[in-house]
């Protein structure tokens, strides 16, 4: 006999007090969030529920480039998890910057952006954001972190490894790195 479901009311308490900030989407719109959310961004839920996902991101263009590459991610597999540079929207901090690990449940995969549940986890006490970016160079910051090589980088962001290769060279320039595990570990310590 399996034990009885928590009430609506117990759900909701933990959406609310979760540790990691969480909001429900529908079409990249917020539906709802939760206290650790709005904190994190610097907003009310009045001011988050029903924008865009849009508003969180340090620029359109990626956020319609993250958009189109983790949809077929969460078709084939139904959840996805990245680390990212986001933006802060209100308050005292309104349009810094900072490092986020980014994860999402797609309710339906064949279609990834309908309705999902998505956790932000603030990142930049370990990984402050210390240099000046373009939309491009965090991308590849990103994804050299993670591992990737100019081939696999360049196949996820759907550009030539040559242009992935150039972008790290900068990277380089920017941290002062004399090979790439050096840029990895400056972009983790910031």
């Amino acid at each position: 006999m399996s034990p009885p479901l928590p009430d609506t009311d117990a759900y909701r308490l933990a959406f609310e007090l979760a540790p990691v900030g969480l909001a429900l989407s529908r079409h990249r719109i917020m539906v709802d969030c939760n206290q650790a959310m709005c904190e994190m961004f610097g907003a009310s839920r009045e001011e988050l529920v029903g924008q865009s996902f849009r508003i969180l991101y340090p620029s359109a263009d990626e956020f319609e480039r993250i958009g189109e590459r983790i949809a077929p991610i969460l078709n084939a597999h139904g959840h996805y998890s990245d680390e990212r540079i986001m933006r802060r929207v209100g308050g005292r901090l309104a349009g810094q910057t900072f490092w986020c690990h980014v994860s999402g449940r797609a309710l339906d995969r064949t279609d990834p952006h309908a309705a999902g549940i998505w956790s932000f986890e603030d990142v930049s006490a370990r990984r402050p954001v210390t240099a000046a970016l373009t939309a491009r160079e965090r991308e590849v910051a990103a994804l050299v972190m993670k591992g990737l090589t100019a081939k696999q980088a360049a196949k996820a962001l759907g550009i030539s490894p040559r242009t992935v290769e150039i972008y790290r060279a900068r990277l380089m320039r920017k941290f002062h790195a004399a090979s790439t595990v050096e840029l990895v570990q400056k972009l983790l310590l910031g």
